[in-house]
């Protein structure tokens, strides 16, 4: 099964199973990683926004409009910066590595 890492705002690293098929967002949810999703993957709002590693972001389909319009609402956007909801698992993704940002 292939797997990610979450890196927490103050850089403690967390490996997880990451099953195809699930989002970022469900991932983190199915291990307790604090990536909150109020809309719960609707595309609707910008809390399940992560930082994802520079080497991991050119291997990710670009970003929608309606994600860049979502992710406009982020706090602490970055150039890597997506919404944990819209980015899938793969077998291709093994090793996905994202950060959470910081709250405020």
């Amino acid at each position: 099964m292939p797997h990610m890492i979450f890196v927490e705002p103050d850089g403690t690293e967390r490996k997880v199973d990451a099953p195809v098929g699930l989002s970022v967002l469900e991932i983190a949810h199915k291990h307790g990683v604090d990536l909150e999703g109020a809309c719960e993957g609707s595309l609707a709002c910008a809390t399940c926004h992560v930082i994802v590693d520079p080497s991991w972001a050119p291997k990710l389909s670009p970003a929608t409009e309606d994600e860049e319009d979502m992710l406009d609402l982020a706090f602490g956007l970055e150039a890597t910066s997506r919404l944990g909801c819209q980015i899938i698992m793969s077998d291709a993704l093994d090793g996905l590595t994202v950060r959470l940002p910081r709250k405020s």
